[in-house]
């Protein structure tokens, strides 16, 4: 297997999400994040001692974004061919069977160099068992190889 690319150490500046303001005090008030909008707001207009709101200084490094500690970035994989596309890129992304961590955007197109193979959830068991032999092949990195193919004890 071959090992990432050097890189600046990975910095997450926040890994608590933000929560929606009040939803600690109502089971009504779901915690995903809304920006406040009432006039009065405290957390809209920022008073000490109220909770953060997301802006853009909470960004993560360009060059480390997305990225999983071993340094590669995930790239969703289907099928062999899907495989062969990281063979120049095998330093950068690793293969993966599961769901996607990172969510990705429809109608635009990701470059390889931002991620880390992985084979597809609905992958059969035969198919996987092709995928990962042929990133052996290519030495591409699969970070879930033993997903639906190995049996429990």
């Amino acid at each position: 297997m071959v090992s990432a690319k050097k890189h600046v150490p990975i910095v997450k500046k926040r890994t608590k999400r933000f929560a929606r303001h009040q939803s600690d005090r109502f089971m009504r008030v779901d915690p995903s994040w809304r920006k406040p909008k009432g006039i009065d707001s405290r957390v809209r207009r920022r008073f000490r001692g109220t909770q953060a709101m997301p802006s853009i200084g909470y960004g993560t490094n360009k060059k480390t974004r997305y990225m999983m500690p071993s340094g590669h970035k995930a790239f969703l994989v289907n099928n062999t061919k899907d495989v062969e596309l990281l063979l120049m890129h095998n330093r950068t992304y690793a293969a993966e069977y599961d769901h996607p961590l990172v969510p990705r955007k429809e109608g635009k197109q990701q470059e390889l160099a931002n991620m880390d193979p992985r084979i597809a959830h609905g992958v059969s068991s035969r198919k996987r068992v092709d995928i990962i032999a042929r990133a052996k092949q290519l030495g591409v990195k699969v970070t879930n190889s033993k997903a639906k193919v190995t049996t429990e004890v």
